[in-house]
């Protein structure tokens, strides 16, 4: 239970619960601070699942900022698996690079992103763990091998395209921008990108149609995580030219990039 601890000669582990891939998951952290397991909750550059087992992405995100993020810097983070051979991280690299948790991500971004996931259930785990041994992308992923040629293009550790905000400004006139947040955030104090299509990331699959398929899209919400879901929507329904806004509008308005809208 949370605040136990689990003593081992002279050492011991402290309990702390971090429900969220399941009602139980605990993490448990070496009594100086120096290192933590964190289960299925905290993954290296992700996190465990939140969609079955009394699953809950808010509760999640909580768990991660309130009980492993609280942790030091230095604190190195050992999870239960990662398919890519990966062993250990630390609390200040899920911090800054984390791309569902880390930055600027608040829990709307975070529960956005989980919710619209899609995952195949466990029981097809015989294609989920190859497709996770490639980063997550199945044999039939319709992404071209070689890099996009329609823009300057950096390919993500989650395996997402991005492109940074002097990019998209330099090709505005040859894309098509998605900005996937609620109509609220849209005209909100953040404002919007000129020229952006409004299509909320929970209506986007059924709404894809409105989008041109000979133009390549790039997608934008807060913090870049819901927009990073955005391109797997995107494709999955046959567009081949998709990019994610790296640091969403935080990042466009730190820049000092135009924006409709919005307050200074």
């Amino acid at each position: 239970m949370h605040d136990d601890t689990v003593a081992f000669g002279e050492r011991n582990l402290q309990v702390r619960a971090t429900p969220g891939h399941t009602g139980g998951c605990l993490t448990y952290v070496l009594d100086d601070r120096s290192m933590a397991f964190t289960g299925d909750c905290l993954m290296i550059r992700g996190s465990g699942r939140t969609d079955f087992q009394q699953g809950d992405p808010g509760a999640m995100f909580r768990s991660v900022r309130e009980q492993i993020f609280s942790l030091p810097d230095a604190c190195l983070l050992y999870p239960a698996h990662d398919y890519r051979g990966l062993t250990v991280t630390s609390v200040g690299e899920e911090r800054r690079f984390n791309p569902r948790l880390g930055g600027e991500a608040g829990e709307g971004d975070f529960t956005g992103y989980m919710k619209n996931l899609r995952l195949a259930h466990p029981k097809k785990m015989d294609v989920a763990v190859p497709a996770n041994l490639k980063l997550g992308r199945p044999e039939s992923d319709p992404v071209a091998s070689e890099d996009p040629s329609w823009a300057h293009l950096k390919y993500s550790f989650a395996g997402i395209w991005e492109i940074d905000p002097h990019g998209l400004e330099e090709h505005s006139d040859k894309v098509q921008i998605l900005d996937v947040r609620e109509p609220r955030e849209f005209e909100g104090p953040l404002g919007h990108i000129r020229g952006a299509q409004l299509i909320p990331l929970a209506e986007l699959a059924d709404r894809s149609s409105e989008l041109a398929r000979d133009r390549p899209v790039v997608a934008v919400c807060r913090a870049g995580s819901r927009s990073a879901q955005a391109t797997v929507i995107l494709r999955e329904a046959g567009f081949a030219d998709v990019a994610n806004l790296a640091g969403g509008m935080l990042r466009w308005r730190a820049e000092g990039h135009a924006v409709e809208g919005g307050s200074a």
